[in-house]
């Protein structure tokens, strides 16, 4: 009895198939930032294990690797994701008990699922910072509006929209802010599926249209 109890507590701490944990499973994520931060977003759906919309910053553990990549991803619109290790999403709530501090993942330029080309395979990510977690609700519900949190606080930054809505859409956008610009959430007026225009963010963030470089990630099919 005593070798079976401690053969169970080892599948769980190892997260293995006797793991009852609901948010077990692969967790893509989309991959930017650059000199200033990397940031990586996880690719959610409205059911379990991917149910949660979670935002982190990372760094590579190798910092030969964390150079390489902040050089090449350096606030462009070129996708890459994540391809990690299975793990418990929930590790990375707010006190969770057992908190995720790092993970093995391929570092892949494209999406890992869509023909994307592995770089830096089996790179630990450390997680320096939970910028969001929040599950999703998988009713079906309209919103008029879209909501997006800024990521980053110098010159460049990100744009990463809330889902708040079913159907809805996944979409992150670098722009340039200007010298000492308000880092708060914006709000745009939410047309169906569609990406809202440079000139409505720009808008939205007391900027110039010119300041929005462009759309790192945006999809709708996980989110039907």
């Amino acid at each position: 009895m005593r070798f079976a109890a401690l053969l169970a507590t080892a599948m769980l701490v190892s997260g293995g198939a006797f793991a009852a944990d609901v948010t077990y499973g692969e967790h893509g994520m989309a991959l930017f930032g650059g000199k200033d931060g990397l940031y990586a977003s996880h690719l959610p759906m409205f059911h379990a294990p991917h149910d949660y919309q979670v935002i982190l910053q990372v760094h590579v553990a190798n910092a030969a690797t964390d150079a390489a990549l902040r050089k090449r991803l350096d606030g462009k619109t070129a996708l890459w994701t994540i391809a990690p290790e299975k793990f418990e999403l929930s590790r990375l709530a707010p006190q969770a008990p057992s908190p995720l501090k790092q993970f093995k993942a391929d570092l892949v330029q494209g999406h890992f699922e869509q023909g994307g080309k592995t770089q830096y395979a089996a790179s630990t990510i450390v997680v320096d910072n939970v910028l969001m977690f929040r599950k999703l609700s998988p009713e079906q519900h309209a919103s008029s509006i879209a909501t997006y949190m800024q990521i980053g606080s110098g010159q460049q930054r990100y744009l990463v929209k809330h889902i708040d809505g079913r159907p809805d859409y996944d979409h992150i956008l670098s722009y340039r802010a200007a010298p000492g610009a308000a880092t708060d959430d914006i709000t745009v007026i939410k047309q169906d599926l569609r990406q809202p225009s440079p000139a409505e963010l720009a808008t939205a963030l007391h900027t110039r249209c010119d300041a929005i470089k462009g759309t790192v990630y945006y999809y709708t099919d996980d989110l039907k």
